[in-house]
């Protein structure tokens, strides 16, 4: 099968974790621990280039998926934000971009990125999925749409609207549904029930839950946002920090051992 059916393939049944790597070399080692999938995290790749989230422009955003595709085996699925743009009509043209890189899978989000975190109106919101589904369908590469509404990092934790949403989004060609943020097993139950024969995508950023547990109900796939950058830059800045403020250098020796690294990298030829 290619990536694109091995992906879908992989959303058919049981629970996966698609762990976000955030350059090519969090990616080789993760494909190497024997993930089956992985995503990206926006802001984990803008974090390696000095910026915040959301700073990375489209163009070197396709160069980062188009580069990621073409050295990995497994499938991947791209955290493409908004489709950086409001408009429907412009958010199919980017989408349609996006499908040409090798990615397997992208996700649009309803969330505005100004100061008050807010939504898209809802009617726009569903446009921007409908425009989504439009593009991919017209690219007949297949990828997987993720539907995904952010009320709940957004400072709107709805759970009637989020659900409404997702199934909005659902009718509108998603084919696979996400809720970043929601917890609680309640809420998490209720999206799945609200969204099936759907899948369901959960995002977990620290321990609260376990993949068993997730599974139990009734959740299809796992993902981990910018959690896993998020913990590797904690390790640097501990050694860093220590260095800077009592020059000492003990947290070295915490570091994993160049060779042990070494060997999920390819020889240059």
């Amino acid at each position: 099968m290619t990536k694109v059916e091995r992906f879908h393939d992989l959303h058919k049944s049981g629970i996966f974790v698609l762990p976000n790597a955030w350059d090519l070399g969090s990616a080789r080692i993760l494909q190497g621990l024997g993930f089956k999938a992985i995503a990206t995290t926006s802001s984990g790749f803008a974090w390696t280039l000095g910026r915040r989230d959301t700073q990375v422009p489209l163009e070197e955003t396709l160069e980062h998926y188009s580069e990621m595709s073409s050295v990995l085996d497994i499938p991947i699925n791209a955290d493409f934000e908004g489709g950086y743009a409001v408009d429907a009509d412009r958010v199919a043209v980017n989408v349609g971009a996006a499908c040409e890189t090798g990615i397997a899978g992208l996700s649009i989000e309803d969330s505005l990125k100004d100061a008050d975190k807010g939504l898209y109106e809802f009617d726009l919101a569903v446009d921007r999925v409908r425009a989504a589904r439009a593009a991919i369908d017209a690219s007949k590469t297949g990828v997987l749409l993720v539907g995904r509404s952010e009320g709940f990092i957004a400072g709107r934790p709805d759970l009637r609207e989020t659900i409404r949403r997702l199934t909005a989004f659902s009718e509108a060609g998603a084919d696979c549904l996400y809720a970043p943020g929601v917890k609680t097993r309640e809420d998490i139950k209720a999206i799945v029930d609200a969204v099936a024969p759907k899948p369901v995508n959960v995002l977990v950023s620290n321990g609260f839950t376990t993949v068993a547990e997730l599974q139990a109900l009734g959740v299809r796939r796992i993902s981990v946002g910018g959690a896993l950058a998020r913990t590797a830059w904690a390790g640097m800045l501990a050694v860093a920090k220590e260095i800077a403020e009592s020059g000492t250098f003990s947290g070295l020796s915490r570091a994993v051992p160049g060779d042990e690294l070494q060997r999920f990298f390819p020889s240059s030829k």
